[in-house]
């Protein structure tokens, strides 16, 4: 009898979590398991408001595939997913084709710009690390430009869309960084501008009490961010945005973090989609097809009371361990677990030395904050990487760290 063929498609939290915890509980040729990412890299999507500004370098926001499987376990396939066929149990890549018995889809997401013109042609968003490059090498391009136009107050104005959990932590890693490059590019502070630009009545990410938003907002006015509440992005244009209130922004740096939505190749599938994201059941498999499990961003799970869970790192972590017991449950001939999301608090830092969060139901506030965010980092890097993870991403970076955040190329 043939081993079960299992292909698992992204290497984001929820898919690369479903491999690792396959590896770890599969008995030997129990499964054939496929993992398949178009980077040989797992980024670490938390992080990357860092490098995106500049105060980390982007290497220490992703880690080698190959050194988290172990491939005598896990096959490891980079390549790019050009098609799902569900109806024949294929997948389409850019070189090659695969079949399944049962399919983890995990492929991330993709921006939702919510049909704002000009936001794909002229906006900027963190999603990838080589996006973060570019707007980390784009932003000291526009201090170095202002000095050969120094009338050109707008090379120095930026424009973050959208104040969740991204745009508030890139907006504090930028104000942090402002100064070093001040001084780096001989230009005036009182010259640079930073606008949080955010549709809803409220800054940072929902859920937080507002006495944390409060003093979160207050940490970030104190180093120079101008928040515009309650007013939409209109239309973003090659010279700055255009507000809901009529306002003209003028900025030769937009970034856009107001929104994501699933991976576009699961419509094209033919799945049932809200915002490209697929409604599953408790054991988070597809109710189209019940061989397919559906994680992280792609996914849409409900609490008991019947309302969407937030997509976040959080829950697609949670999901991987669920997907993972659920295959082998299915090998084996058992019966499935269903999917509990155990909401264990959230933390949003506000650049160097300040955070805000809420742990269940204890508020926490500027360097405890901060300590259990770190926290919360290390204990990811263990679950996925052990001790030597640990050290490499956390201890080592903090010994090597220089004060003035210089990155190199």
């Amino acid at each position: 009898m043939s081993k079960p063929r299992i292909v698992i498609l992204g290497a984001g939290y929820g898919g690369l979590v479903t491999a690792i915890r396959l590896q770890k509980k599969m008995k030997r040729n129990e499964m054939d398991v496929t993992l398949v990412n178009k980077h040989d890299y797992h980024f670490i999507t938390t992080h990357l408001h860092m490098p995106a500004a500049g105060t980390d370098h982007h290497d220490n926001a992703r880690v080698t595939i190959s050194d988290l499987i172990d491939e005598r376990k896990i096959r490891f396939v980079k390549s790019t997913v050009r098609e799902i066929v569900p109806s024949e149990k294929k997948i389409v890549l850019e070189d090659a084709t695969l079949d399944y018995d049962y399919l983890v889809i995990g492929l991330g997401s993709e921006t939702e710009t919510f049909g704002i013109p000009g936001m794909h042609e002229y906006a900027m968003s963190i999603k990838s690390i080589n996006s973060v490059r570019f707007i980390r090498q784009h932003i000291e391009y526009m201090f170095a430009k202002s000095k050969m136009a120094p009338k050109r107050k707008d090379y120095l104005t930026f424009v973050v869309g959208g104040a969740g959990f991204t745009g508030t932590e890139f907006v504090g890693e930028l104000a942090d960084r402002i100064p070093v490059l001040c001084k780096t590019y001989d230009v005036d502070p009182a010259d640079v501008r930073i606008y949080n630009v955010e549709a809803s009545s409220s800054a940072l990410p929902p859920g937080l009490p507002e006495d944390l938003v409060e003093y979160g907002m207050e940490v970030m006015r104190r180093k120079g961010v101008q928040y515009k509440l309650s007013t939409a992005i209109k239309e973003c244009t090659s010279e700055g945005v255009i507000l809901s209130n009529g306002e003209f922004i003028r900025a030769g740096t937009v970034v856009w973090s107001g929104g994501i939505r699933g991976n576009s190749l699961l419509q094209e599938a033919g799945f049932e989609v809200q915002r490209g994201r697929v409604k599953v059941d408790s054991r988070l498999r597809s109710y189209q097809f019940p061989e397919i499990f559906i994680t992280g961003d792609c996914s849409i799970v409900t609490s008991p009371e019947g309302t969407p869970y937030p997509a976040n790192a959080q829950i697609a972590v949670q999901q991987g361990y669920n997907a993972a017991r659920n295959l082998i449950l299915t090998v084996r001939g058992k019966e499935l677990k269903p999917f509990v999301y155990d909401f264990k608090g959230t933390v949003a830092t506000l650049g160097r030395g300040e955070a805000v969060g809420l742990l269940k139901v204890k508020k926490v506030k500027g360097r405890l904050a901060l300590f259990i965010k770190k926290m919360i980092d290390a204990r990811y890097l263990f679950l996925i990487g052990g001790i030597p993870l640990i050290w490499k991403k956390m201890i080592w970076k903090q010994k090597s760290t220089t004060r003035n955040y210089h990155v190199p190329n």
